[in-house]
């Protein structure tokens, strides 16, 4: 920080960028205003979303632990793809029997007839139908298949309007590649993708820029113990003197009560060069991750340091946004029809997951199809758990940045031949301050500890010729099971941090009450034909189940 700056000026930007201006803005947000006090004294922590998003699916039957609902223990990850989770298996909640929305099918049984890779991408953070719609699920037309967009606003992009600077969520392409319209997740607006972050370098750019503002300046350690109101108290001052109705006064001195209640203004876990060095984020391995881009080129294996290559290197970034307060909403996309040569695999992601080493419908299997398949399922595994053992070795006020943290790995598919979007893959760490149980499975369809794991080695599971049916969806879960709505999922994450809603239950700036509603439909079967059904959520509200 530059000598001479004035506090009122140091406790502004703090605000704008440390709070992500939430503080500031409470009083006309309404979402403050209405909080519940703080369930002790001392720092107000704060909470994030991570999210960690795979396109494909999953060889499932191998993927999930065999207990849906109940107390999870380490032996039940053993001998499953998650079994490189088990260290951390008290901080799990693993979610079961949710489906995504706009599933693809031959028939339009329960969706659009575009393309199953835009169709689930593009409605899976939105629960939006795609435009132009098709009707036609075999048609190669451009518009249609190749480029159509959702209706509406991603996930990140509504609660980023509500708690992120800016706006705007932190979106990292780990492969740094761009999306198309066919494997895009986040939309700023109805018809609007966002392209996110593809290059490391300036995201450790952003985040260093920090270090030389008020988070490590002398005045904000001398603040840190410091209320927020004394922080702001010429600016507060200002504030009630403006001419403003009785509404806006109560809700000003409502925010003043809740901010006197919670005590400290800042947290505690560091944000500096030190930090970032420790996760490995240096200027050096930064430049190193950099010249592994390349066109045809598996960036995502490239190793950087014995401990990291380059998807653990954007982990790390999210690890240092989220502990210096960049931003509460953190996206990590993986790509789409990818090939892990790093891995000893030579083909696509998506033609693996047809089984045939291409991405027709019908032929015969490729030998080692499944094999790869489990080899990829095995590396995004490790992927996720080294974001999370990095997110619990941050000390943050009274327990880890990973207890403050919502870290969500979602998944495109379930089975990535069937493109099936019920029995989806969630796998969540951390409690997000304490608002989600751990430790557990729970079934949020009907509780019951039993639920299909899928059929994905229904096809190529032994040597030989098979005759690969991609239309059948065979190797998916029967379509009548696992099909709580997405949306309730998301109304908890929004929920956890402290987003809100308008009387109608949906998600405003402004708004004061709990959020009930997320998108246009919660239901496949409505998605059918585009946007020709009225909208309609039929099951509102959020998991129940799923709070502590």
């Amino acid at each position: 920080m530059k000598a001479g700056i004035k506090m009122r000026e140091v406790s502004r930007r703090f605000m704008l960028r440390g709070l992500g201006g939430a503080l500031l803005a409470a009083p006309f947000l309404g979402s403050l205003a209405h909080r519940s006090k703080a369930k002790a004294a001392g720092i107000e922590v704060p909470k994030r979303l991570i999210v960690m998003y795979t396109h494909g699916g999953h060889i499932t039957n191998r993927f999930f632990p065999k207990k849906a609902h109940g107390e999870l223990t380490a032996a039940d990850l053993e001998g499953t793809t998650l079994k490189h989770l088990a260290p951390f298996v008290g901080q799990l909640l693993i979610p079961r029997g949710i489906r995504a929305n706009n599933e693809w099918t031959s028939k339009l049984l329960r969706g659009q007839g575009n393309d199953p890779h835009a169709q689930a991408a593009g409605s899976y953070f939105t629960c939006q139908p795609l435009t132009p719609n098709s009707n036609e699920p075999f048609s190669l037309e451009t518009m249609t298949k190749f480029t159509p967009r959702p209706m509406g606003p991603s996930l990140d992009h509504v609660m980023s309007k509500q708690i992120s600077a800016g706006g705007t969520p932190l979106l990292m392409n780990v492969s740094g590649g761009r999306d198309s319209a066919q494997s895009a997740i986040s939309y700023s607006a109805s018809e609007t993708l966002f392209p996110g972050q593809t290059s490391a370098s300036q995201v450790f750019s952003q985040l260093t820029n920090i270090f030389d503002g008020p988070l490590s300046s002398p005045t904000y350690q001398a603040a840190r113990d410091r209320n927020i109101l004394d922080l702001v108290k010429d600016d507060l001052a200002t504030l009630e003197r403006q001419n403003m109705s009785k509404h806006d006064r109560l809700k000003l001195a409502a925010w003043k009560e809740l901010v006197d209640s919670t005590g400290k203004a800042i947290s505690s876990a560091a944000c500096n060069a030190e930090v970032a060095a420790s996760l490995g984020l240096t200027a050096e391995t930064i430049a190193e991750a950099s010249k592994s881009s390349g066109v045809g080129r598996d960036r995502l294996t490239t190793q950087i340091t014995s401990d990291m290559d380059t998807a653990d290197l954007y982990s790390n970034l999210a690890v240092l946004a989220a502990l210096c307060n960049a931003n509460p909403v953190i996206f990590l996309k993986y790509p789409f029809a990818y090939v892990y040569t790093g891995l000893g695999i030579t083909q696509d992601l998506e033609s693996l997951n047809h089984r045939l080493g291409n991405a027709n419908l019908t032929g015969t299997c490729v030998a080692d199809a499944l094999d790869n398949l489990l080899k990829i399922d095995d590396y995004h595994t490790r992927k996720f758990a080294y974001l999370v053992r990095r997110l619990s070795e941050v000390t943050e006020g009274d327990g880890t940045l990973l207890d403050n943290t919502a870290a969500v790995w979602f998944s495109q598919f379930s089975d990535g031949l069937a493109h099936n979007l019920n029995n989806l893959p969630i796998i969540q760490a951390g409690s997000a301050g304490g608002y989600f149980k751990t430790g557990c499975a729970i079934n949020v369809e009907d509780g019951s500890p039993s639920l299909s794991n899928g059929n994905s080695e229904a096809f190529c599971s032994e040597a030989g010729p098979f005759t690969v049916d991609g239309i059948g969806q065979l190797s998916g879960t029967d379509p009548n099971v696992a099909r709580a709505p997405i949306n309730k999922y998301f109304c908890n994450l929004m929920n956890a941090l402290g987003v809100k809603a308008g009387p109608d239950g949906f998600p405003i700036p402004g708004g004061s009450a709990v959020v009930t509603h997320f998108g246009r439909y919660d239901r496949s079967e409505d998605f059918v034909g585009g946007s020709v059904n009225p909208p309609m959520i039929h099951d509102p509200g959020e998991f129940a189940q799923l709070r502590a």
